[in-house]
């Protein structure tokens, strides 16, 4: 199998990230997403902490991901990874990835502090 690195994603602003019920049915969502250069082939996501995406990862964190449109048509093939809750620590350094590739993120958080939305970072390792 090819080795898949963050940079399949170069370009991309757009991630379906499928993640799996415990009946094993895919759903997939199409989120931003940042690289962090600094550890090959990881991917970081933002997400409410009580999405279902958030509690379909703790069951299980096997998922796939693939670039895709805003409105989640794929542009790419799918790449098997594992995803994982980060700590406060990798949380700061995703949320800075994530807010300077996306200008408009600080603004929906803070909206989110506002309401009391409780955010968390996933990173994404791709599988080789």
């Amino acid at each position: 199998m090819a080795e898949h690195k963050p940079d399949l994603f170069a370009g991309e602003k757009y991630l379906s990230i499928e993640t799996y019920r415990k009946s094993g049915t895919p759903v997939s969502t199409p989120v931003w997403f940042a690289a962090d250069n600094g550890h090959p082939a990881t991917l970081y996501v933002y997400s409410l902490a009580n999405a279902g995406k958030v509690k379909r990862i703790r069951n299980n964190p096997s998922v796939r991901v693939a670039p895709c449109t805003m409105r989640g048509a794929l542009r790419g093939e799918w790449a098997p990874a594992q995803a994982r809750i980060v700590d406060s620590g990798e949380a700061t350094r995703g949320h800075a990835l994530l807010n300077k590739k996306y200008w408009m993120k600080p603004i929906g958080d803070f909206f989110s502090r506002l309401r009391g939305r409780t955010q968390v970072i996933i990173a994404i390792r791709l599988s080789t």
